[in-house]
């Protein structure tokens, strides 16, 4: 059966449709069993390989943007990084009934940390925070813009149009939300040279197993510009009380974090307000990241 549609524009994948492509493109794995992981994600489709790859396949047109940047750049970046990354293993070409490029990529152990959350938060904070501030690290010359890499404030229609929405029907403050927003657009934006960042590091895309952070995932938001955006996962994965134990780990200055925790509003307030019907686990994710950075700026 096909992988349940997110979008109207949802590309048709299957497990016919991936052992047909493995078995035209890469013989040496047909006849492996291939079989669908589920995935709450709304970029891409995951089909299992064997038992030691993973088949990843953009469900939307257009999608082969993200193929590009984790093939080209992920086997430059994992050397630097302190957590397991996918590893390409082969680059899957258009096809009849597929036009788009996809990966063939290294299985990773563990379950998304939506559906196994982290109960070791302190370590998982540390770990992740030491993430981040190694993939800023890395030289980013020549690196791709990444979606997130830009100012928080280019969202502000979209900002107010779900605060209005969110907050007429009592899930959000209204006030509150609209009085942070006003904050954050009038921060002072980055102004430094472009660092890399993984620009999605949401519950869904951290691995764990036994309630420990195992593996970063999902590299599609992968880029370079601000580094704000990557301290999303302040609000979004981790507790009052072990959030700046992240921040610390990730080394960022007063102005980042507060351009993050703008990020953890805006990302909040849309995924709830657009992904409400059609992807709940999503919509679950936006919420707490938006009630998060609320409480923390009215705490503050």
């Amino acid at each position: 059966m096909p992988a349940t549609k997110l979008h109207p524009d949802e590309l048709d994948i299957d497990e016919a449709l991936v052992r047909r492509l493995i078995a035209e493109q890469f013989p040496q794995w047909a006849g492996l069993p291939v079989r669908e992981v589920p995935s709450a994600g709304t970029d891409n489709a995951m089909y299992r390989l064997g038992e030691d790859m993973v088949v990843r396949l953009p469900r939307q047109p257009g999608g082969a943007r993200q193929v590009d940047k984790e093939q080209r750049w992920l086997p430059l970046l994992a050397p630097h990084l302190p957590l397991p990354v996918p590893v390409p293993l082969g680059r899957g070409a258009a096809a009849p009934g597929y036009g788009q490029s996809w990966s063939v990529l290294r299985w990773l152990d563990g379950a998304n940390a939506y559906d196994a959350p982290l109960t070791e938060q302190a370590d998982a904070a540390v770990e992740l925070g030491r993430f981040v501030a190694a993939l800023r690290r890395v030289d980013a010359a020549g690196g791709p813009p990444s979606w997130r890499g830009g100012p928080v404030a280019e969202n502000d229609a979209d900002v107010r149009a779900a605060v209005h929405d969110l907050g007429a029907d009592g899930t959000v403050d209204g006030r509150a939300a609209t009085a942070l927003w006003e904050e954050v657009i009038r921060l002072p934006q980055w102004d430094g040279a472009p660092k890399w960042l993984h620009g999605d590091l949401l519950p869904g895309n951290l691995l764990t197993s036994a309630g420990r952070l195992t593996a970063v995932i999902d590299f599609g938001g992968l880029g370079v510009g601000d580094p704000a955006a990557d301290t999303l996962a302040a609000w979004a994965v981790f507790s009052a009380d072990t959030r700046n134990l992240f921040r610390e780990a990730a080394e960022v200055d007063d102005a980042t974090w507060a351009r993050g925790r703008g990020w953890a509003l805006c990302f909040g307030l849309m995924a709830e307000h657009y992904y409400q019907e059609t992807n709940p686990v999503l919509a679950a994710v936006g919420h707490r990241a938006a009630t998060e950075a609320l409480a923390d700026r009215q705490g503050s």
